[in-house]
């Protein structure tokens, strides 16, 4: 399925220049918040619809690799932390709809209550991951942030669950690739307890 194109979001200089001066790392956190800060306020700030659906596909015009730069290195408990890992989910989504949405099928036969929390529609297929994964971004803007993190965090577990069932099965086949699975799907737990432990923050209002 082909890519769908937007009109860049316009930003101020400032949110997505090279911030030049070398790689101190006071000054690479300093603009990680900063430019989250920024693109939440803006994107709250603006009630246009359109404006929203150009922030959620920040990283098709923007290009994830940029995304990358700014945020990838926060700490997970933390705002740009946070927003990356939403941005990064939603791109391995478009990169891999089925290969992720039957993952998710696996897991949710195990995971039911992450998989109503994660709130993608039945039954899930390629094209229900990709509308939960814009669905969550959407909810950042309008204010929800803690539940979009609730949401990413219980797609991340369920995800991980059918990947650990899949690496059952192939294990015999395959050591190597059940073992590759198998680190895979931790990695993804780890992923969503710390969405989980942002959302915690967010909730309370110490995610910064």
């Amino acid at each position: 399925m082909p890519r769908e194109h937007h009109k860049p979001v316009k930003f101020a200089p400032e949110v997505f220049s090279s911030f030049a001066g070398g790689p101190d790392p006071a000054s690479l956190e300093e603009a990680a918040h900063t430019t989250a800060r920024i693109v939440l306020a803006r994107g709250r700030a603006n009630e246009d619809p359109e404006v929203t659906r150009r922030l959620i596909a920040l990283a098709d015009t923007e290009g994830i690799e940029a995304i990358a730069e700014l945020w990838a290195q926060a700490g997970a408990d933390s705002l740009p932390g946070a927003l990356w890992r939403l941005y990064a989910l939603r791109d391995a989504i478009r990169r891999q709809p089925e290969r992720l949405a039957l993952l998710f099928r696996e897991g949710s036969e195990s995971a039911q209550y992450s998989t109503v929390i994660a709130g993608v529609a039945q039954p899930p297929g390629a094209a229900e991951v990709r509308a939960m994964a814009d669905e969550i971004l959407g909810g950042v803007y309008s204010g929800e942030l803690d539940i979009a993190l609730r949401r990413a965090a219980a797609f991340a577990r369920t995800v991980a669950l059918g990947q650990a069932w899949e690496a059952d099965r192939i294990d015999s086949l395959s050591a190597r690739a059940g073992q590759s699975m198998t680190i895979g799907a931790a990695r993804l737990v780890r992923t969503a307890e710390e969405l989980e432990e942002a959302a915690r923050l967010s909730g309370r209002g110490e995610l910064h």
